[in-house]
């Protein structure tokens, strides 16, 4: 049997993962709350796999192994750093702390499909937006997860989710809201 594979993303309502440095938007673009936090936390309730690109692994190992206070981390980080990771880089020798990551160099699209036939546990992937791009070309993206923030960032945002993806079907699985205002969508993608 094959794994699942969800690719997880943040978004504004225009489309974009981030937004430009000296932004002042706070983290989730300030507009965070406990039911989205929870949801968040209870992703990682059963076992699974993270699978990420170079830049994001780096950004995010960066954050959970910096000595920040666990307690200051919201609950769902803490369970992702506690998650085994594979990290897809030709870059990467270090696994920066994560507890229990392995760095695999090579075609990407060749290491997933066989994370995928040899996983027994669901894959994960957030943002690593280069790295899913090409796995949802490839086919091997079975879930697309967007936490859609109410907001809308076309001066400041960065790094648009979608703008390398090509195009795709999309089958809603299902959605909801989360605080009254973030909306979480699930599709299947399918390649045109």
């Amino acid at each position: 049997m094959t794994a699942l594979y969800t690719w997880d993303v943040f978004s504004t309502l225009d489309g974009y993962g981030s937004y430009a440095e000296g932004a002042d938007w706070g983290g989730y673009w300030s507009k965070q709350g406990p039911e989205l936090l929870a949801h968040r936390a209870a992703l990682f309730d059963t076992p699974q796999r993270m699978v990420f690109g170079a830049t994001t692994f780096r950004e995010t190992a960066e954050i959970l192994s910096s000595g920040i206070d666990p307690n200051a981390l919201d609950e769902w980080n803490v369970r992702t750093w506690r998650t085994p990771a594979t990290v897809i880089s030709s870059t990467l020798r270090d696994t920066l702390g994560w507890p229990d990551a392995t760095i695999v160099s090579g075609d990407a699209v060749e290491i997933v499909a066989r994370l995928k036939e040899e996983s027994d546990v669901p894959l994960r992937s957030q943002a690593s937006l280069s790295l899913n791009w090409a796995l949802m070309a490839a086919g091997l993206v079975d879930r697309l997860q967007v936490t859609v923030f109410p907001v809308i960032s076309g001066r400041t945002g960065t790094s648009p989710i979608l703008r390398g993806a090509g195009d795709f079907d999309l089958e809603l699985l299902g959605s909801r809201t989360l605080d009254g205002r973030t909306q979480e969508l699930v599709y299947r993608p399918t390649p045109r």
